[in-house]
């Protein structure tokens, strides 16, 4: 009787021994799944919260181009060019002023010829493209250019005077009565025509006898 009752002792603390073990392996899975449950909430919340965030981003940035607004750009700015400014004088009042100073000088003033102002008009407008001076050298080139002007070139002898940057005719006619071999539209007698064209302180005299 007593060896029975001492193992029906040991078989319940075997169960119970086993019932424990049980509750304790069954508590640490349910542990380690709260863990994980939490973690990958916690994970799973926070990808989509930028998400999110960024679909935010894109729909503003889509509803700011529906809308028309202006998206400021940052850049270096460049400095805004300057507008040149020229004299307000042309080939009449530069004209008035050459002859003015021929009779200074002595000599007669020149008359205008019609023929030499269309090759004053030729040539100013070939320095304004060029933007500078070019030593004659369109002018050394009309004849063989332009066939419809060469007989402009047959029927008179003709000479050229340029000058660029003047400030005023008067400014003009100095440069030309202190510059070597221009003076000569000034002092040379023997011109008895001519024509001016002026423009954007460019000057071109064409002179001819």
């Amino acid at each position: 009787m007593a060896q029975l009752l001492l193992s029906m002792k040991q078989k319940v603390n075997i169960i119970l021994s086993v019932f424990w073990i049980s509750i304790i392996f069954s508590s640490l899975i349910i542990a380690f799944l709260m863990v994980f449950s939490g973690g990958y909430k916690i994970g799973y919340n926070d990808s989509q919260n930028k998400i999110s965030d960024l679909l935010d981003i894109q729909k503003n940035s889509a509803a700011t181009i529906e809308k028309g607004e202006t998206i400021v750009v940052y850049i270096t700015p460049k400095p805004a060019p300057i507008a040149k400014t020229y004299p307000k004088w042309g080939g009449p009042e530069l004209w008035e002023v050459v002859n003015k100073k021929r009779v200074e000088f002595g000599v007669n003033p020149m008359s205008i010829r019609e023929e030499l102002c269309t090759i004053a008009s030729i040539r100013i407008n070939q320095l304004l493209e060029l933007g500078k001076l070019d030593g004659h050298e369109g002018f050394g080139k009309l004849p063989e250019e332009r066939a419809d002007i060469k007989w402009i070139f047959e029927k008179y002898t003709l000479s050229e005077f340029l000058v660029s940057g003047a400030k005023s005719p008067a400014d003009a006619v100095s440069l030309w009565e202190n510059t070597l071999g221009h003076k000569k539209l000034l002092s040379g007698g023997e011109y008895s025509w001519g024509c001016i064209y002026a423009q954007n302180s460019f000057a071109v005299a064409i002179a001819a006898y």
